[in-house]
């Protein structure tokens, strides 16, 4: 879309106007309209905020991200969110069975987990320095900090939202909740690009739905499904999150064979694969932990 022109803002509203007909069609077929409208109401304003920063801090910095750098690099740096994931962990509370009943203890910081993740930020470093020659300062910044901040924003955003559901609503529902929630920040986006360069082109709102069906409807959904599946768990949940790794190959590859885009330095290519190998490490030790027995005692 940035190769083919149009105003960066209707690349991010677009494809989450266009998801919302999907899902309330698939999430009525199914019933589930009505719990999840009752969940809205009981508390509206967790509802809109955390779906604000799900999805909107995560995707908004992306899109602009996305006219300085290529791909392949903001699906590199986008990886730093598993160590984001896990970094974020104090925020939230597991229930924890005792003699007096149950209680609310706070989740850690995984030290062993944040190590292995680390890493994700080393890959992501170099690939940064590779593509840094020869940039200015200020594309570099606006390249890699607007990624930082979705990456922090999408487990937040996820995480809270679960949380506030607390396993009353399933994944459909709640990527409908939080696309209904962040559809007045998408509008006043859409309306932002619209006053600056008019409507979007046809080749845009095509590209947008391409999107809104394969990444937005279809991929966040499996992707909630798994974290739904993880719920309770920080290294779990983390370990679900690490599966995004896929997408730094996938994205190298795919602007190689379908754009005229030039090739990843070598350098780059090591960051790849440094990235992935953070990534693969944190999930097999996160397995491993799992078939370990707790001591007894």
């Amino acid at each position: 879309m940035k190769l083919s022109g149009g105003n960066w803002m209707y690349s991010a509203s677009l494809r989450f106007l266009f998801m919302l007909p999907f899902l309330l069609a698939i999430v009525l077929f199914r019933g589930g309209l009505r719990p999840l409208w009752t969940e809205m109401r009981r508390r509206p304003l967790p509802w809109f905020g955390w779906s604000f920063v799900g999805f909107g801090v995560m995707y908004t910095p992306t899109c602009l991200a996305a006219q300085y750098e290529p791909g392949w690099l903001i699906a590199g740096t986008w990886q730093v969110t598993v160590v984001a994931g896990l970094l974020l962990a104090p925020l939230f509370y597991r229930i924890v069975q005792t003699p007096q009943g149950p209680v609310k203890k706070r989740e850690r910081i995984q030290v062993g987990s944040l190590a292995v993740s680390s890493l994700v930020l080393v890959g992501a470093a170099i690939m940064q320095f590779s593509h840094g020659n020869g940039i200015s300062a200020h594309d570099l910044l606006l390249g890699v900090l607007p990624v930082m901040v979705g990456a922090f924003a999408y487990p937040l955003g996820n995480r809270k939202m679960m949380a506030l559901c607390e396993g009353r609503l399933d994944a459909y529902q709640r990527v409908l909740g939080m696309t209904i929630g962040s559809t007045p920040f998408w509008i006043v986006l859409a309306l932002i690009a619209y006053v600056r360069d008019g409507l979007p082109s046809p080749s845009q709102a095509g590209q947008s739905l391409i999107v809104a069906v394969s990444s937005g409807v279809v991929a966040t959904v499996l992707f909630f499904a798994a974290t739904d599946m993880a719920r309770g768990s920080a290294g779990k949940l983390a370990a679900v999150e690490a599966t995004q790794s896929g997408e730094v190959i996938f994205a190298a590859i795919g602007e190689q064979l379908l754009l005229p885009v030039p090739l990843p330095p070598a350098l780059s290519w090591i960051g790849m694969f440094i990235v992935i190998a953070g990534l693969t490490l944190h999930s097999v030790r996160t397995a491993v932990r799992r078939r370990v027995p707790a001591p007894r005692g």
